[in-house]
């Protein structure tokens, strides 16, 4: 009878953990500013400004990526680089900011080397730069960020794709893709790029396919070059975790996308 009665005690220690579980939004809003008000209050607050441009080559959705030193020290480990950097949208057409969360994006790109304390210090700072952070409804549990992938058989973080190899790949990768480079970030012994793609079927397809447009705080797509490999982070993996709310049915509308976005990345070092 002891036996039992434990059993069913634990049982439902387990199923309430469950249902305590900690969700974690992928983003948080925030009253609107214009441009310059959003880089000078990250400035204000030793958040450094390192890119932006206007998502899907329409000026209603304009990103600012920045950097600070807790995230580049994190970002300095390998095949960590994608956490060197965070991102605002300052949407005009709904007059709303949406910036990725910290505690979301760095727990999915730190994986099991992420630090709930650094996630936080970020955050504080953006509360004060920003004010009053409300989470979106695209979330996850906070046990599934570092494992995610959107289903069985599906890529996980660490499935990147290599899209070249060899030497002077940065010079490459520069000289081909000139103004598209948002942004460019040494980081440890790899560089992390920002790269737009302004192609039929890059950000201006797939995004308002989905009708993501409030969400493309998670542009420019990024391309990490690391000991003579550059990798980017498969798309069906990034616009998963970028979208978890996405749907069979959305996903499928863009089954070409990984695969462009693959060609476009890979073609930058021809």
């Amino acid at each position: 009878m002891k036996k039992i009665l434990l059993s069913v005690i634990v049982a439902v220690s387990l199923t309430t953990f469950d249902l305590m579980a900690k969700e974690i939004s992928s983003y948080e809003s925030a009253t609107f500013k214009n441009i310059s008000e959003v880089k000078s209050a990250l400035d204000r607050n030793g958040l450094t400004v390192v890119g932006e441009y206007d998502t899907m080559q329409n000026p209603n959705y304009h990103v600012i990526a920045y950097t600070c030193p807790t995230m580049l020290k994190n970002a300095s480990k390998e095949n960590r680089a994608f956490a060197a950097v965070q991102k605002v949208l300052i949407n005009t057409k709904n007059k709303e900011l949406v910036l990725t969360n910290p505690e979301y994006f760095l727990h999915a790109f730190m994986q099991n080397d992420f630090q709930e304390s650094d996630a936080q210090k970020i955050n504080k700072k953006l509360s004060s730069a920003f004010g009053e952070l409300k989470g979106s409804k695209d979330s996850l549990d906070q046990d599934d960020i570092a494992q995610y992938h959107f289903m069985m058989g599906m890529p996980y973080y660490e499935d990147m794709i290599k899209v070249a190899k060899g030497e002077n790949l940065a010079q490459k990768l520069e000289r081909n893709a000139a103004k598209n480079i948002i942004f460019k970030i040494q980081t440890g012994d790899a560089i992390l790029y920002g790269i737009a793609m302004p192609t039929e079927k890059g950000e201006k397809y797939y995004i308002p396919e989905i009708e993501g447009q409030r969400n493309t705080a998670f542009l420019p797509y990024m391309l990490m070059i690391e000991e003579d490999e550059a990798k980017i982070l498969h798309p069906k993996y990034y616009l998963a975790i970028a979208y978890p709310n996405l749907s069979m049915g959305n996903f499928m509308s863009i089954s070409a996308t990984p695969g462009d976005i693959e060609e476009y990345m890979a073609g930058l070092f021809k």
